[in-house]
């Protein structure tokens, strides 16, 4: 019979769920922010910052829980470390807060460079353009190794956040011509794009200034009193959404609130109003929903143990096998050695080691080395 296409989507009610990226103007407080929502959701054990290349927030928070990221292999390394051991040392952990978006980049670059190089060795660059033969094509591998990394760390049911800063940008309207200035992502165009368009929550963190126009006392040349703009007061917001398109930020849910203050409550509150928003289309209640899924999360934690217990049988008797292959072959003109190994293997309808799919023959066979 053959395979009908097609699933029917079910709303997630777990604002931790999604892919969500924060901008913001330097030193307003995204990560002490990000760290709040963090453990409000999930506690101290849900979540982990990683501090991309010379980013340093974390020093100033106490308590938050972090690494520092020095170099790709660094991130590889603990990325490999939370998918091998995540039933176990890592269990709790629901989130990784990638801080910034902008360090994670020159991370990924440079691996992209070392890539290329160790593909044309007779080519090598130390630039990203330069990298892949050109034409973009380093920046592309760079922005897969990011995505491809945190949809592995997905897979095993740790989702992420993305931190990252903002400039002010001049844009063309492609309909008036007019020219007007927009807050943005300070990253270039393709990598924010390509994080952008798989993200659900794109929020945006600025300090709303009310400014008041005073008179200096002074005069211009032409005798004309010169007035300056003098700021009264400012406020700390967010913005989900800004019809206006000057302000980058979005979200795919249609029911987000376009603005809230600067609050980790108010953070996780528009979120989760917007997801109970379409959620309440499925025509249950959100707290069946949300118990229907919290079994589904925890058959999947399951499921994932059972899988990374086989990868892990299967990288153990691989790795036996190899050390029989390779006592054979140091030894192979020991046939006192390695008769009794080659007569085990026989026994067994075998030619190699390397065939060997039983855990406990190839214990009993790496026995016979000794």
């Amino acid at each position: 019979m053959a395979r009908r296409f097609g699933q029917k989507n079910h709303v997630k009610v777990d604002p931790l769920a999604y892919n969500t990226i924060l901008l913001g103007e330097p030193k307003i407080g995204k990560t002490t922010l990000i760290r709040d929502v963090c453990e409000k959701l999930v506690g101290e054990d849900g979540y982990m910052f990683l501090e991309m290349e010379k980013e340093d927030g974390a020093d100033a928070i106490e308590g938050i829980v972090y690494e520092q990221v020095k170099d790709w292999s660094t991130f590889k390394e603990i990325k490999d470390d939370i998918i091998e051991n995540k039933t176990t040392d890592y269990k709790d952990l629901r989130v990784v807060v990638i801080d910034t978006y902008d360090g994670f980049i020159k991370l990924a670059e440079a691996e992209s460079i070392r890539l290329s190089n160790k593909e044309y060795p007779d080519a090598k660059v130390k630039t990203i353009d330069a990298a892949w033969k050109g034409y973009q094509r380093g920046q592309e591998v760079a922005l897969s190794l990011m995505l491809d990394s945190l949809w592995e760390l997905k897979e095993v049911g740790v989702n992420f956040i993305v931190i990252g800063h903002v400039k002010t940008k001049e844009v063309t309207d492609v309909i008036s011509e007019a020219t007007y200035n927009t807050l943005t992502n300070d990253v270039a165009k393709a990598y924010f794009n390509g994080l952008k368009k798989k993200c659900h929550f794109l929020a945006l963190a600025y300090n709303d200034r009310s400014i008041a126009k005073e008179k200096t006392g002074k005069k211009d040349f032409k005798g004309k009193e010169i007035v300056k703009g003098v700021v009264k007061g400012q406020e700390r917001k967010i913005k989900f959404r800004d019809d206006l398109m000057v302000v980058d930020s979005g979200s795919r849910f249609a029911d987000i609130v376009p603005e809230i203050s600067f609050d980790a409550d108010e953070f996780i509150k528009a979120l989760t109003d917007a997801i109970k928003a379409e959620q309440s289309k499925s025509g249950k209640s959100f707290e069946e929903t949300k118990k229907e899924q919290d079994q589904a999360r925890e058959q999947r934690e399951e499921e994932i143990a059972q899988m990374l217990k086989a990868e892990k049988e299967k990288k153990d008797l691989e790795a036996i096998n190899e050390e029989i292959y390779q006592f054979i072959v140091d030894k192979k003109d020991d046939k006192t050695a390695i008769l009794p190994i080659l007569k085990a293997l026989k026994e067994h309808g075998l030619t190699s080691p390397k065939d060997i799919t039983d855990m406990s023959l190839a214990k009993d066979i790496l026995k016979l080395t000794k």
